[in-house]
């Protein structure tokens, strides 16, 4: 299991008990290419990541992580459709081996096209 952390988020979560994540509405995915994931922000806090690798023109999608307090929105659906779209409009494709994102694609044919066609998915999911 990958376990995000950021600066922001670590020194806030002593003023956290009790609070509330805020609503995933203002989701902000960014490519930090350095560490080779795709980050999702809220309110400019660290919400969840996508790791990825690249092969090429393909990204191979490897694990999906979402920090405790903005787990239960949906938001690593939303990160997966999010990151899937700009590989799209990129013109570049994916191969994916995380199992949430392999069920994802599984119920959303209309990401059907973004994968690769000679490796679309490592991992089936159960």
């Amino acid at each position: 299991m990958i376990t995000l952390t950021s600066a922001e988020q670590d020194e806030a979560d002593s003023s956290l008990s009790g609070a509330t994540a805020p609503d995933v509405d203002g989701l902000v995915i960014t490519d930090n290419s350095e560490l080779s994931t795709f980050e999702a922000t809220i309110g400019g806090r660290t919400a969840a990541g996508l790791v990825y690798s690249k092969v090429g023109n393909r990204v191979v999608l490897m694990a999906t992580s979402v920090l405790p307090e903005f787990r239960g929105r949906g938001l690593a659906a939303r990160v997966i459709g999010g990151v899937l779209d700009q590989l799209r409009r990129q013109g570049r494709t994916a191969t994916i081996t995380c199992p949430f994102a392999t069920a994802f694609v599984k119920s959303h044919p209309e990401y059907a096209d973004v994968l690769n066609p000679d490796t679309p998915a490592s991992h089936t999911s159960a």
